[in-house]
């Protein structure tokens, strides 16, 4: 699949990634609050809300937030969710054809969705709703394998590429604080000169079945063969039923990234 299908198996699972996927931590609610100088009143434009996991901490601070969300059912999510604040506004559609009237905001920003717009269209669309003073902020929710992290990912790599799933034979599982930047591609743009970048980690645990409902809220397992899927499941039940806990630690990382329009 392309990137267009690719994004668009998330609204498949619209119900499960609400309650599957994880909170961002507070650190990096408050670096980006830091570092972009928002607070009560400031104008936001949130691109790809989902459920709105990123939206609500905003939401509480009485941010005015429009929210666009391509999925029609994360959208509803997010309404749901979202409902006590009436400051928001959650819009279906796509980020790239949607007109923003007469807006001009103090930031656009994207949790774990910037990386899923046209490339060649998301700065300049950024930087034609941005105040002169205001900031663009993109971050994504990856996994990160810290020393003494849990081993169990390299080891199930061994049934992913049975079924054909496999990792590039080169890849390796990136530590806290080595997840790549974006820098050169923000300033190559012409449009945004990077502020600030900040890294951040934090751990969650999982039981089997919160661990395979979180994978069915990622895009290659959405796409993945029913018959290729069914032997992973089984597989990752039969192993973390083998721990005495049960249980198993991910560690997650994300690379927040700010940045100021040029005019």
């Amino acid at each position: 699949m392309d990137r267009e299908q690719l994004r668009a198996t998330f609204d498949s699972v619209a119900g499960a990634y609400a309650d599957a996927r994880p909170t961002y931590p507070a650190e990096l609610v408050d670096a980006l609050v830091t570092t972009t100088g928002i607070g009560p009143g400031s104008r936001l434009l949130e691109v790809g809300c989902g459920p709105g996991t990123a939206t609500l901490p905003l939401a509480r601070m009485g941010c005015r937030i429009t929210a666009v969300e391509l999925g029609e059912g994360l959208a509803a999510e997010a309404r749901r969710g979202l409902a006590a604040y009436p400051d928001v506004d959650v819009v279906t559609g796509s980020f790239e054809s949607w007109p923003p009237g007469e807006h001009a905001f103090d930031l656009v920003y994207a949790a774990t969705a910037w990386h899923w717009v046209d490339p060649d269209v998301r700065y300049r669309r950024a930087h034609d709703v941005l105040r002169p003073d205001g900031h663009l902020a993109f971050w994504r929710a990856d996994h990160v394998r810290p020393v003494g992290g849990d081993p169990f990912f390299e080891d199930i790599q061994e049934v992913y590429d049975e079924i054909g799933e496999g990792l590039p034979a080169d890849h390796v599982f990136a530590a806290p604080g080595e997840l790549p930047e974006q820098t050169a591609e923000i300033e190559g743009s012409g449009l945004f000169r990077v502020s600030a970048v900040r890294h951040l980690d934090w751990e969650t645990t999982y039981d089997a079945e919160a661990y395979l409902a979180l994978l069915d809220t990622f895009s290659g397992h959405i796409a993945m063969a029913s018959p290729a899927r069914d032997r992973l499941y089984g597989e990752i039940r039969s192993r973390l039923a083998l721990r005495p806990d049960g249980r198993l630690r991910r560690h997650w990382g994300a690379v927040l990234h700010v940045a100021a329009p040029l005019r």
